[in-house]
């Protein structure tokens, strides 16, 4: 939700960790006066759950998010025929799925992003 206010900060921008959660709960403090008090404190509740991934539902959709993210960055490689130029989304999701099924979608993102060239240089 912050993202309606600050716009998707991404890693290519170059905004450290500290300043994207500054603005981000700067916006969502906006959006909790906005919404009114009960409907504001129940979103912000629920960006604060999603912000500490405390609770199993935040967890998934933070991986949706980053899924999200690599599935994005995959069309547009192929759209423009830009193979591997925006791999920095990528290596910023690395390691960092923790439901095992969006794991196994992203493990099927790379090796569809993988040239089978590529493939078949890598060791046995």
């Amino acid at each position: 939700m912050a993202e309606s206010i600050v716009g998707d900060i991404t890693p290519a921008d170059g905004i450290s960790k500290e300043e994207k959660h500054k603005q981000e709960t700067e916006a969502m403090e906006h959006i909790r006066e906005l919404a009114g008090e009960t409907v504001g404190e129940e979103l912000y509740s629920l960006w604060e759950e999603y912000e500490t991934q405390s609770s199993p539902e935040s967890r998934v959709v933070k991986d949706l998010d980053r899924f999200d993210m690599i599935l994005q960055a995959y069309e547009y490689e192929k759209l423009e025929g830009r193979p591997g130029e925006l791999q920095g989304f990528f290596d910023s999701t690395k390691g960092k799925f923790q439901s095992s099924r969006i794991q196994k979608w992203a493990e099927e993102l790379y090796r569809l992003r993988t040239p089978p060239e590529e493939e078949n240089k890598k060791p046995s």
